[in-house]
């Protein structure tokens, strides 16, 4: 009998995960055209770029000879000549910014394109081992909800609400205020000029504030430094923004060698510590964190400590697995899958200790 609901139950999780696999192919195939459309403009814009390097490389020869002659230049032409120079430079910024910005996700997009090929790739080889084991024993093939690919598929679905969240409540809301903020001057220019360029001067500061907003985005998001320095710098300057934006003091100690690790290894470090200052900050009600970052030879230690309200372990990971919570659950899973281990030492009203490491390979 029960051999007979195995049986019956088998084709509705095949179907499931049939389901799943037409999902990530879909998502991987949208990505795909994503990239070839990014791939486009970054062409352009680049062109732009340098179309406007080369014309702001004009306009500083024209102020130079302007300041070269200024006894019998029209006060006009001075001022004129300024003018372009500095809305030249601004220009050329903007572009720059923007260039950096669409690489940015473009180099974001082709890792989750490359995860996504690695999902079906493994998916479709799990497949047909499922398939020829199912002959044997019916049972072995079943997904349930701990299985790996369901797990990366939550995973990617978490990451993908998180960063709407934070493009919702962030760039996209400043720039819904700039559009409306261009609209009130597009409609002072004849009735009110004064009004007008004052208003142009505040939109000039938002657009300076929300490219700046948009840059902090986008080093949360895959700091480039973290590929280009390795971890250390990128933690170093990771601590500095959280202390400037959290106003919590967090003292960093670097110990051991000052080495370049696998960047899975070193992302896999900088995500999580990321996540347990996020904790923190949420959770704990400290004045002080404690950061250390310990590369030995054949492993990555890092501590985390805190004087904040501190919580019940047990507790806090049962609940987290009970509501699929990303947090310390997913910190564990993801640093034993890299064969290491992470300690958590904490109670309430005293604090929280967190020791993680990482063998590192040769």
């Amino acid at each position: 009998m029960g051999q007979m609901i195995g049986q019956e139950q088998q084709p509705a999780a095949n179907a499931s995960v049939e389901q799943v696999l037409e999902q990530v192919n879909a998502e991987y195939q949208q990505i795909q055209k994503e990239l070839k459309e990014i791939e486009i403009l970054v062409k352009q814009s680049s062109s732009e770029v340098e179309k406007l390097a080369h014309r702001n490389a004009q306009l500083t020869n024209k102020v130079r000879e302007v300041e070269n002659n200024l006894d019998t230049v029209p006060r006009e032409d001075i001022k004129n000549a300024y003018k372009a120079a500095q809305d030249g430079q601004g220009r050329l910024f903007m572009m720059r910014g923007q260039v950096e910005q669409l690489r940015s996700k473009q180099d974001y997009l082709k890792r989750y394109a490359s995860s996504l090929q690695k999902v079906l790739d493994v998916s479709g080889a799990l497949i047909a081992t499922a398939e020829t084991e199912v002959k044997e024993e019916e049972s072995s093939s079943q997904v349930d909800e701990g299985s790996g690919i369901v797990k990366i598929i939550d995973a990617q679905e978490s990451e993908r609400r998180y960063l709407a969240n934070q493009l919702h409540d962030g760039p996209a809301q400043a720039l819904t205020n700039l559009i409306l903020q261009a609209e009130i001057c597009e409609r002072l220019f004849d009735s009110d000029s004064s009004r007008a360029k004052k208003e142009l001067g505040g939109l000039k500061d938002a657009v300076t504030q929300t490219f700046q907003k948009v840059r902090e985005f986008i080093f949360e998001l895959r700091p480039m430094m973290l590929d280009d320095l390795g971890l250390t710098p990128t933690l170093r300057k990771s601590i500095e923004d959280f202390e400037e934006k959290k106003g919590l003091h967090c003292n960093l100690k670097v110990l051991g060698r000052d080495a370049r690790m696998s960047p899975y290894i070193e992302v896999t470090v900088f995500r999580v510590v990321q996540q347990l200052l996020k904790n923190i900050v949420q959770h704990a009600v400290a004045s002080q964190i404690q950061l250390s970052l310990d590369i030995a030879n054949d492993r990555v230690t890092s501590v985390v400590e805190d004087d904040g309200h501190g919580f019940n372990v047990e507790e806090v990971l049962k609940s987290a697995r009970e509501r699929k919570a990303m947090g310390l659950t997913t910190i564990k899973e993801r640093i034993e899958m890299l064969g290491g281990e992470i300690f958590i030492d904490s109670s309430t009203g005293r604090g929280s200790r967190i020791e993680f490491w990482i063998p590192i390979k040769s």
